[in-house]
């Protein structure tokens, strides 16, 4: 385990929140870091939205994306069952739960991961979504990947709640909605990008957001002006 790597990453979930943060770039970090700090094959984020159903806000890859798609769009899976109960969900070995959860249990095997370990993202009783981290191929889950999953789960958590105003819920409530009418908008870019460029979705993802960062865009607003066509993206390097 990268020590050096797990103290940035708690320094940057705890600050990487402004006024006018990128919630979606922020899911994505903790995505990232969760596999790079952790050692797991890929994680997702799935939130709540203003009616209390949960969508997927982020991924490390597109692999773990489609699968976190494909329990909300059949209602069954592990991280499903972790939002609802508010505890974490250990799966190591998903082919021991193939009758628990056939379908889900089947599309995640075809798309390479053995096990799942789906954690809270929550603040005491105040359960916003979950943290889900996969394995794959014969790797085992490490004991200790998992309260430290935990534990980043919690300041992300912390993080999305934090307002010194008496307007926390409410404004958190506004990032949440906008943030999913911008995922909307960022997964047109990246079809687009990816038909335009001949490469793969996770691919085109990479390169917007690489290029949004690199010229201090917010990720939503490139992703609007390259559908719209308004900024073409010529010169942006895969």
């Amino acid at each position: 385990m990268d020590e050096q790597l797990l103290a940035k990453t708690f320094v940057e979930l705890a600050d990487n929140l402004v006024a006018d943060f990128d919630l979606i770039d922020f899911l994505r970090l903790l995505a990232d870091r969760c596999v790079g700090v952790l050692g797991v094959g890929a994680a997702g984020v799935l939130l709540a939205d203003l009616n209390g159903e949960l969508r997927v806000m982020a991924a490390s890859s597109e692999q773990a994306r489609l699968v976190e798609l494909f329990q909300i769009q059949n209602d069954e899976g592990p991280c499903l069952e972790c939002f609802r109960t508010g505890a974490p969900v250990t799966v190591p070995d998903l082919a021991a739960e193939a009758l628990r959860w056939p379908q889900f249990v089947a599309q995640a095997q075809l798309r390479g991961f053995t096990g799942v370990q789906a954690l809270p993202m929550r603040l005491r009783d105040d359960v916003v979504g979950a943290l889900n981290l996969f394995s794959s191929g014969p790797n085992r889950f490490d004991p200790a990947a998992v309260p430290l999953g935990q534990a980043l789960a919690d300041v992300a958590t912390i993080s999305l709640l934090q307002q010194r105003s008496t307007r926390a819920n409410s404004l958190l409530n506004e990032q949440l909605q906008t943030a999913l009418n911008s995922r909307v908008l960022i997964e047109q870019a990246k079809g687009k990008l990816a038909e335009r460029l001949d490469i793969d979705m996770e691919q085109a993802f990479t390169a917007l957001r690489s290029y949004a960062r690199a010229h201090q865009r917010r990720l939503s607003d490139l992703a609007l002006a390259f559908v719209n066509g308004t900024e073409p993206l010529t010169d942006l390097v895969v």
